[in-house]
């Protein structure tokens, strides 16, 4: 029961903070010696999701009147969806490699320390259809594991010179097609048939998911609006190191 709150509360805590959920679950995974079970990972991404839906509830009521916007975002989705499908067996083999993980891990911290020094230089508002274009791209690169993907899409657009609290918002706002898609695509391949216990568990791990998803959200915006990412940066180099040694 332990395990799964733990779980539940990685997924929430990583998913959204710049550090890599995927890298966090792999290599928890290794030292709880946790079964890789499909459906109980998609219990938790359903968690962090709804946790994410609550957060931006209001911004996506205005997002669905804003036509312009809603096309930027279908624009990051294709872009993204069109490369994790044509790469998805490459993908999937880089979650064993711990020394890759340790590797992007380290990347990872890398680009969020550099993007820091962005933060306040920011020219516009709202993202280009160009901006749409290369985060497209930028967020395929976090199907591998230790690219964290609100890391590597909140830097893409302080990179492209966008005001810190609008690429916080588009890149969230842009990652629930995304999920959603991952969501129905991941759910094929499931066997269902739960027991009465393995449903409290993973009911628990969905709960802990959400909540802790929630608070690492409220996190995260604080701390771009005061101090940037480059705390998530110095965390990620420093966990890499640590993986790479143990």
């Amino acid at each position: 029961m332990i395990k799964y709150i733990i779980l539940g509360v990685i997924q929430g805590l990583t998913e959204f903070l710049p550090v890599s959920s995927s890298a966090h679950l792999v290599i928890f995974n290794k030292f709880l010696s946790a079964e890789a079970n499909l459906l109980f990972y998609i219990t938790l991404h359903l968690g962090t999701l709804f946790s994410l839906i609550i957060f931006f509830f209001k911004d996506i009521i205005k997002l669905l009147k804003d036509f312009n916007l809603l096309k930027k975002i279908f624009i990051v989705t294709l872009i993204t969806g069109i490369i994790g499908i044509l790469g998805k067996d490459f993908f999937e083999r880089l979650f064993s490699n711990y020394r890759l993980v340790s590797l992007t891990l380290f990347i990872n911290g890398l680009i969020l320390i550099f993007a820091s020094k962005k933060i306040d230089t920011a020219k516009k508002y709202r993202p280009t259809y160009l901006d749409s274009s290369i985060l497209g791209f930028t967020q395929s690169l976090a199907i591998m594991p230790g690219i964290s993907r609100s890391g590597i899409t909140i830097s893409t657009l302080l990179f492209r010179r966008l005001e810190k609290e609008s690429a916080f918002k588009f890149s969230f706002l842009a990652s629930i097609p995304l999920i959603l898609g991952s969501f129905f695509f991941k759910l094929k391949d499931v066997s269902f048939g739960l027991g009465n216990i393995e449903v409290l568990e993973y009911t628990i791990g969905f709960i802990a998911a959400g909540v802790s998803g929630y608070l690492s959200l409220m996190v995260l915006s604080s701390l771009i609006k005061k101090r940037g990412l480059n705390f998530f940066g110095y965390y990620c180099i420093i966990i890499s190191c640590l993986l790479f040694i143990l």
